[in-house]
């Protein structure tokens, strides 16, 4: 048995404050106990250290938030981040498609996922739902490597028989290859499947069918896809599938929406399709900064809210022009507010942390320090740059969060915690 105490200013949002204003919870001075990489206790230091006599305590300088969880994001797409030129569909034939083909390559994935996760981590993301590419051993790659640090990573083989030339399944490839990972993968540890279509496009009739029939069968994985990302994305899906009611009821027809069921983006919906997000219990990871970057347009929040939707919040590289949580809720702020709907620092953080948990079937493992949880855990500064050092003097908790996610990105990260174990110093590494 091992138990560590760490010291510092606690922070952690478990509810929606939009709903649950007394939600937010803050230690000036705080003490968290982990014993073999769980909470064991949570609260105020002269509350809870006298539980714990002879507890060995690190004391830790910063503002202690749980660690992020990225609801959407990429990791083929990693290294043609910031690529020029293009909206979703052109972006992808011109940029991503010729990328993901490299991960027909065993030894190129594994050096791919290898940095990506240690990208995560020098970042403060310590869970994430991540696509690969059409290729097994492209998720084979990826949960080898989320294994060996001990991450908690969900993620599962693309299906796309409509892709292009050298990145096409099949039906029955699709499926054989889909069970055997979940079959190996599913469980193991911290590691978690998600059944992956790609977006209605890339899928024939009778894959998405089949796809519905695999969700069946295999009860407790995720369903991750897109969903009203971009406009000529939408068009081109109202196109192809004339009798659907909008582009939520192409999935419906297939028995791909349901409680489990994490769709990406949702930035073009209607509020039919709304109403049907909320009443089968799926949810939507919220991309602002590709939805900036690939002129999609701006989430709406107000539309989400009206309708109680399920949310988290992803950066989604390579779209996505970073991987700092932070930096996603600064601009989730801006991307909402420019529909009229300010975001609370305190929700921002929400979303990025427990929201994105929840939405992800996880919140009771990981997401706001609770006892019983996993001790993922991040290590934010505040005086990170000159700039948020002259900005955060004597501001208040919400001014400090704020500005950590408007001005702040990696160089905020002092440190990230694995199960209470410290797998990134910023300080050591520097």
């Amino acid at each position: 048995m091992t138990l560590l105490g760490f010291r510092g200013a606690l922070l952690s949002v478990p509810h929606d404050p939009r709903e649950h204003p007394q939600a937010i919870r803050h230690e000036a001075d705080g003490l968290l106990v982990v014993e073999d990489g769980i909470v064991v206790a949570h609260g105020d230091h002269a509350d809870v250290a006298p539980r714990f006599p002879g507890l060995t305590i690190e004391p830790l300088p910063g503002l202690i938030v749980p660690g992020f969880v990225d609801a959407h994001i990429h990791y083929p797409q990693m290294d043609r981040i910031a690529s020029h030129g293009a909206q979703l569909l052109d972006w992808l034939d011109r940029h991503i498609f010729p990328a993901e083909m490299a991960f027909a390559d065993r030894a190129h994935a594994d050096g791919v996922a290898a940095a990506f996760l240690s990208e995560l981590l020098r970042n403060g993301t310590t869970s994430a739902l991540v696509f690969a590419t059409v290729h097994p051993q492209s998720v084979d790659a990826l949960f080898e490597a989320a294994a060996l640090r001990n991450m908690r990573i969900i993620a599962g083989k693309v299906l796309m028989d409509q892709g292009p030339a050298g990145l096409a399944d099949t039906v029955d490839t699709g499926r054989a290859d889909s069970a055997a990972l979940i079959r190996r993968w599913h469980g193991h540890g911290r590691l978690g499947y998600a059944v992956t279509p790609r977006f209605a496009l890339t899928s024939s009739d009778a894959q998405l069918h089949d796809t519905g029939a695999l969700l069946a069968a295999h009860p407790g994985v995720l369903l991750h896809t897109h969903l009203a990302e971009n406009l000529g994305e939408c068009a081109a899906v109202a196109a192809r599938f004339p009798d659907a009611a909008d582009y939520l009821d192409v999935y419906d027809r297939f028995g791909l929406v349901g409680s489990r069921s994490v769709f990406a983006h949702g930035v073009h919906l209607s509020d039919r399709a709304c109403a049907r997000l909320h009443d089968s219990g799926a949810g939507v990871a919220v991309c602002p900064s590709s939805n900036l970057f690939l002129g999609s347009g701006f989430f709406d929040f107000g539309q989400a809210d009206r309708h109680a939707l399920r949310l988290g919040l992803g950066t989604d590289v390579g779209a996505g022009t970073s991987f700092s949580m932070l930096s996603t809720a600064g601009l989730a702020y801006q991307a909402a507010l420019a529909r009229g709907d300010p975001l609370n620092p305190f929700r921002a953080l929400y979303l990025a942390t427990a929201g994105s948990a929840d939405l992800l079937h996880i919140g009771d493992r990981v997401g706001s320090l609770e006892p019983g949880q996993e001790a993922d855990f991040v290590v934010l500064d505040p005086a990170a740059t000159p700039l948020l050092t002259r900005r955060t003097q004597g501001a208040t908790l919400a001014e400090h969060l704020f500005a950590l996610q408007i001005l702040g990105d990696d160089r905020a990260i002092r440190r990230t915690y694995v199960m209470g174990d410290c797998v990134w110093d910023r300080d050591a590494a520097a």
